[in-house]
């Protein structure tokens, strides 16, 4: 079996950034939490999904993006965001921030329900362009991490490998987790060969990811 390499992201050219850039310069606002599929908004958009565990840094990253503090919160206890959060970016756009998973209090039957909604929205949502999965750059690949992507291939949504929190490891050590993640990613038909690394604290390839989501259609 032929492992691509996994290669990150090269920085956007000039025209590309700037598509990035005027998308997430428009207004973004929550739209609602949903937990069940009744309660989807229209598919009258494209939009991307986020998923990662608990305490990767989603909501940090979400309002990195659209350059609006607090549009996604962040909640003091991992995992009580337990609803499909949309936000709209722009007039074209639907940002969704999909429950935070790995989090080993909830309740059995929560986790199930939890489940079966991110199951049902990723495999019938005919507007959803790509999802993007967290990974903790200290980490790399959890064990529940390697279950969303399992679901991602069984769902056919392309996925594509964010790494968040890249200030807060050493060069050497970031290369060990870069090919750890890109062996975990090789066992993966939805994964896109592509990894973006990322710190919404400092900003770093915020662009990048802007330009990325600019250029699905």
């Amino acid at each position: 079996m032929n492992s691509l390499p996994f290669p990150l992201a090269d920085e956007p050219d000039p025209q590309t950034q700037e598509r990035g850039r005027k998308l997430f310069a428009g207004e973004s606002e929550f739209v609602k939490g949903v937990v069940a599929m009744s309660g989807l908004p229209p598919a009258n958009r494209i939009e991307v999904c986020f998923a990662g565990r608990s305490n990767v840094g989603k909501s940090s990253l979400i309002n990195a993006l659209t350059g609006t503090k607090g549009l996604a919160r962040a909640s003091n206890t991992p995992g009580r965001t337990q609803e499909i959060n949309f936000f709209t970016q722009g007039p074209d756009l639907y940002l969704v921030d999909l429950p935070g998973y790995g989090y080993a209090n909830a309740p059995l039957p929560v986790v199930e329900k939890w489940q079966r909604l991110l199951k049902q929205y990723l495999s019938g949502r005919q507007t959803l362009r790509r999802a993007f999965v967290l990974i903790d750059a200290r980490h790399g690949v959890k064990p529940v991490d390697a279950e969303i992507m399992k679901l991602l291939d069984t769902s056919a949504v392309t996925f594509q490998c964010v790494l968040t929190k890249a200030d807060k490891v050493k060069a050497k050590e970031r290369e060990r987790v870069l090919d750890q993640v890109r062996a975990a990613l090789a066992k993966h038909p939805a994964a896109y060969p592509e990894i973006v690394l990322t710190s919404s604290e400092k900003g770093d390839g915020i662009p990048v990811l802007r330009s990325i989501i600019a250029t699905l259609e």
